[in-house]
């Protein structure tokens, strides 16, 4: 008899263990199956970037019913990629702008990671001002990329004229350090991680934009039809992009760990550049008006056209600031 009611009880207990692994097998499915898949295409591998790996691997992407898969696609095809359906967000916010500007393809930048211009103008250690400049070459990732008319106007504003006393020069995609160091030019427009490596090895910074202009930076775009058919999917995605921004500013460790595997760069360097800029990420993923209107500027000169596009035309923040109010009044904290 204790026999048989051992056994029943052994039965029972494998009975209940094999309901608890049924359902916790289900509810991971159900979980999974809710989850909307998304693709964001990112362009490069730099410090404001980082906001969306952490975003993935911290689960705040999850937590907003998303399926967030990254892939790195250059400006312009990502553009394409986007009106073609196969990818949903870019950011390569700038570019989305350019089209916009250029070809009138309906988008919008939806999310402002930065409010500062995170590129440095470096010299050769015998440039000992911007009038040093003149008649000099200046390596950049295009002739006509955002950070090159703002250098245009920032040298204006300081004597020289930006349109004709320097030389610009592409050497192609991630060489402009390369090429300074090389003596193939006489300055260069870099990123942060560049920054840190020319600044070690003798170069000098003479600029940085984020003094001299005021504008955006590290924009997060999407299409107009995006917005309109799935607004939920972009508050939702909005909303983990705004967890991420917070969790950077608040916290240093996770997002140097963070950096360095999502860059491949050295922990120490991923800390040197955290103490840098970690102040410059935007606190409600939006940047004011006149930000816009002076971005949009830029875009103007970029593509020489005749005018410039309204703020309204091209920014929708609105998804940007509900999530920051939204997480304000649940008291979130990364």
């Amino acid at each position: 008899m204790k026999r048989l009611q051992r056994l029943s009880f052994v039965n029972f207990s494998l009975a209940i263990a094999l309901m608890v692994s049924f359902h916790l097998v289900a509810a991971r499915t159900t979980n999974a199956q809710s989850l909307t898949p998304i693709t964001m295409s990112i362009p490069t591998k730099t410090f404001q970037m980082v906001i969306y790996p952490i975003a993935v691997e911290r689960g705040y992407m999850k937590e907003e019913g998303i399926d967030l898969k990254l892939t790195f696609i250059e400006a312009t095809p990502s553009i394409q990629s986007i009106m073609a359906g196969s990818v949903h967000f870019t950011g390569s916010g700038t570019s989305a702008l350019v089209a916009l500007a250029k070809s009138g393809v309906p988008m919008k930048v939806i999310a402002a990671t930065n409010d500062r211009v995170l590129q440095w103008l470096l010299t050769k250690p015998g440039v000992n001002g911007v009038k040093d400049l003149k008649g000099k070459k200046i390596a950049s990732t295009g002739v006509a990329t955002a950070a090159v008319f703002m250098l245009r106007q920032i040298l204006t504003k300081q004597g020289l004229d930006g349109n004709k006393d320097v030389t610009i020069i592409d050497p192609g995609s991630g060489n402009q350090l390369t090429a300074l160091m090389t003596g193939v030019a006489d300055a260069a427009i870099v990123s942060p991680d560049q920054r840190y490596v020319g600044l070690d090895n003798g170069m000098k910074e003479l600029l940085y934009f984020g003094n001299e202009v005021k504008n955006s930076w590290g924009t997060l775009a999407t299409s107009d039809k995006i917005i309109k058919e799935q607004p939920k999917v972009v508050a939702g995605y909005v909303r983990g992009v705004l967890k991420a921004l917070r969790y950077v500013r608040q916290e240093k460790e996770g997002t140097v760990a963070a950096m360095a595997k999502f860059s491949g760069i050295e922990r120490a360097a991923a800390a040197r550049v955290y103490d840098d800029l970690a102040n410059t990420f935007t606190r409600n993923g939006a940047v004011d008006e006149e930000t816009q209107r002076n971005d949009m500027v830029i875009i103007r000169q970029i593509v020489d056209g005749k005018e410039t596009i309204p703020p309204n035309r091209a920014y929708d923040f609105s998804f940007a600031l509900d999530a920051d109010q939204q997480l304000n009044k649940i008291g979130w904290k990364p």
